[in-house]
């Protein structure tokens, strides 16, 4: 018997009390161990253990006790841990591929674009050597669900509103922004709440569920939905070696797991989506709507981002262009399937 941790082999005397064979994998998280998120991962890791009758456990160590989120990837490169959590954007060299799901490509629904996104970096061929060449596995994706825009003294009711505004970007997003206009802050969302408060920023970007998680109700006086595409490259990477090394049996629990991560991540998500939007409609605070034509402005914005993207992306190697067009088409596919069948949650609840 032996448990990977950290890519190493340690401690018989632990393994006493677990089934014969049995092997625990090390996860590293800079997140916190609570929220939507650490809840997703949980049930993450009690599908993998109840998949393999307990015989592979994880043992997931949250806020960054391990390493930091700007560290992730060399760190499960490395062995530091056998998988963890990785946020794309902190990586748009290394994680190029995964990076197609930041891009400010239409798609306000959260399961909508992870069930695209994880079926792309899952199934598509090159996406996979580009992280074995890593030594990376791709498991299983999360999402911050539609880009939209809270504000703290200033009302966003049309594009024409961002010019001169402070606002918190990401990505693609926050060049959007500053196309537009505004001013560009660079902080964390973490550290958005200081910002608004302080009149440091006007705005934010932001996703619904975090006015309840980062209590946003406090600050915010106004919040517009935008439904600018979503921050979709934040998922669960795993070192090659720490793959390779499991049987073949608990190499398909991971896998399944991973793959089942979007239909739940979706339930948890479309649910605290709610909630968040419900708290800010409880306290008066204005939700508006951008127009139809802004919407349709901010996509033909983004085209030149999703060039750019293209365009790094074929210089890693990769097909840009072939990704792309695959991307739209399986979040034309998986929006029919939502639209003809309904959320798995919902069928299930039924």
């Amino acid at each position: 018997m032996r448990f990977l941790t950290a890519g190493l082999t340690i401690g018989f005397a632990w393994a006493a009390a677990m089934p014969a064979g049995a092997m625990t994998l090390i996860y590293g998280e800079a997140g916190p161990n609570r929220g939507v998120r650490a809840e997703a991962t949980q049930w993450f890791v009690d599908q993998v253990a109840e998949q393999t009758n307990g015989e592979l456990t994880i043992d997931v160590n949250w806020g960054g006790a391990l390493f930091s989120e700007k560290a992730a990837v060399q760190s499960l490169r490395d062995g530091v841990a056998d998988m963890g959590s990785v946020i794309g954007v902190y990586f748009p060299q290394d994680m190029i591929a995964y990076g197609l799901a930041d891009l400010p490509i239409p798609n306000p629904d959260p399961w909508v674009g992870m069930k695209a996104t994880d079926k792309l970096m899952r199934e598509n061929e090159q996406i996979r050597e580009n992280l074995a060449q890593q030594n990376l596995v791709y498991i299983g994706t999360y999402t911050t669900s539609a880009v939209q825009v809270g504000c703290k003294g200033k009302t966003i009711e049309s594009l024409d509103d961002v010019k001169g505004v402070k606002i918190r970007g990401v990505g693609a997003y926050g060049k959007v922004f500053h196309d537009l206009g505004a001013t560009p802050v660079d902080m964390s969302v973490y550290e958005a709440y200081q910002g608004l408060d302080t009149g440091l920023i006007d705005c934010t970007q932001t996703y619904p569920y975090l006015v309840e998680a980062l209590k946003f109700d406090e600050v915010f006086t106004s919040y517009t939905e935008i439904d600018f595409g979503q921050i979709g490259a934040l998922g669960i990477m795993m070192n090659k070696d720490s793959f390779d090394m499991l049987p073949p049996e608990q190499q398909q629990a991971l896998l399944s797991a991973g793959e089942g991560l979007a239909d739940e991540f979706g339930r948890i998500l479309t649910d605290a989506n709610q909630r968040s939007v419900q708290i800010l409609a409880d306290k008066d605070v204005p939700i508006l709507k951008i127009s139809d034509d802004d919407r349709a402005r901010l996509a033909e914005m983004g085209n030149k981002y999703v060039e750019e993207w293209i365009g790094r992306a074929d210089a890693a190697g990769l097909d840009g262009r072939s990704l792309v067009d695959e991307y739209t088409a399986l979040i034309a596919e998986y929006t029919q399937l939502r639209s003809d069948q309904g959320y798995p949650w919902a069928a299930k609840a039924n």
